[in-house]
């Protein structure tokens, strides 16, 4: 059995980060494994810019933005071993994988960090009725049809789901001539950032249809007609709204899920709304010496939110190898009420801060001139205003560690409108 201080699972942007924020700190024994032939993950397919603002001050491509990355890897003479599938790992930090070059490897680590992304949530997993032709795709996969193979999906295309992926894609299809019919949105705001709704779709007139969702696929050998209805308060289709489009693809937007085969083997518990692990502010998972970071432990807006924050959990596991992660006091987050989905880290220590720690978390609704409330065990500590809350965007905040002071067991957060204020 092969040994390592730390091994990180995944070589995209969360993976690299977190390997040079370890490396930073001094921890040399890294070895990172990734499945596909190259490092860079998913940033490889999206040749798009408006990468890299907030990490390297200016607005790169995916590709572009990963190879900073690997070259700070290569500077620092971390290994990656590509074309490696890891097959399983245990409790106990012990990881079996595959690759070409070392064949079946069983490898004890000291500690590991969880980089390994999310996956499209596809058609089977929202049940659209329907036949079952050619011509529908996964947007990411159309994605990495055209952009990476040079192969055009379809030449009349409709899109479901408003995720930025998908508003991308509506923009990259129209590009290379394709006639993109129009996008529906289950819900009665976008799931997209504002940017993408702008340059995406009103930039080329392509219609939004919100509160609006797939009802019947027809076709035989090829997909040939796609039917779309309104929705209700209770998201069910309203008789006799239909609108039917003569495509030929149908591209799907419709989430992202976590890849946590592992961690549940692992027996990590997940978040029932991020799918990710439970972390600390550390991003140690309830598996000691497991961390996670990136799409692995909730979806992001920006890839340079996910490197920020993954070079925080490569640190972490540094401190955790030097045995620099004291235990103490534990106060639980939480949401206050359906306003906020899910807050980020669930358990704080104050004794590991240094400084400050992040809150992150995202609202269920589009609010308007309305206020961030922060409560300390039941009582009200601080407001926030705001101008607008849209749950594409991920909202922090910073505490620092005398914030923490007096807290006995709970912070919560959500969200109240102020006078004048909507809230959806």
């Amino acid at each position: 059995m092969k040994t390592c201080d730390l091994v990180i699972i995944g070589g995209g942007s969360a993976g690299m980060a977190a390997a040079i924020g370890a490396y930073d700190r001094g921890i040399r024994d890294i070895l990172i494994l990734e499945r596909d032939s190259e490092p860079g993950g998913i940033l490889l397919q999206c040749i798009h810019n408006g990468f890299g603002l907030h990490t390297f001050g200016e607005e790169l491509t995916g590709p572009s933005y990963a190879e900073r990355y690997v070259r700070e890897i290569e500077a620092r003479s971390i290994p990656v071993e590509c074309g490696a599938l890891v097959l399983h790992l245990h409790p106990d930090k012990t990881l079996e994988y595959i690759s070409p070059r070392a064949g079946y490897v069983t490898l004890r680590a000291k500690a590991v960090i969880l980089a390994m992304g999310c996956r499209e949530r596809p058609r089977g997993a929202i049940g659209i009725p329907g036949t079952r032709p050619s011509g529908i795709w996964t947007a990411g996969t159309a994605q990495r049809y055209l952009n990476l193979s040079g192969i055009l999906p379809g030449k009349r295309v409709f899109i479901l789901g408003s995720g930025d992926i998908g508003l991308i894609m509506a923009r990259r299809m129209t590009l290379e001539g394709a006639k993109v019919l129009g996008v529906a949105e289950l819900m009665p705001y976008s799931n997209g950032l504002p940017r993408n709704l702008k340059q995406c779709l009103e930039d080329f007139d392509i219609p939004l249809f919100l509160s609006h969702t797939v009802t019947d696929i027809r076709g035989e050998k090829r997909l040939r007609e796609v039917v779309i209805s309104q929705v209700n308060e209770k998201l069910s289709p309203i008789p006799g709204t239909e609108k039917m489009f003569a495509a030929d693809t149908l591209l799907l937007s419709v989430g992202l899920i976590p890849e946590n085969s592992l961690s549940e083997e692992a027996g990590i518990p997940l978040h029932p709304r991020t799918k990710g692990p439970f972390v600390d502010e550390s991003f140690q998972t309830a598996v000691p010496g497991v961390f996670a970071c990136g799409n692995l432990l909730h979806v992001h807006d920006l890839v340079d939110f996910v490197s920020a924050e993954s070079r925080a959990a490569g640190e972490a596991a540094a401190r955790y190898l030097r045995e620099d992660l004291p235990k103490g006091q534990t106060i639980t987050t939480g949401a206050g009420d359906a306003s906020v989905g899910y807050v980020l880290p669930q358990t704080i220590d104050p004794e590991r801060l240094n400084g400050s720690t992040e809150l992150k978390f995202r609202v269920t609704g589009v609010y308007r001139n309305a206020v961030i409330q922060i409560y300390k065990d039941g009582q009200l500590s601080r407001e926030i205003p705001k101008r607008v809350l849209i749950p594409a965007e991920m909202e922090k905040i910073t505490l620092k560690k005398e914030d923490l002071a007096g807290v006995r067991e709970r912070i919560t957060i959500q969200i109240a409108s102020r006078k004048g204020g909507t809230a959806g």
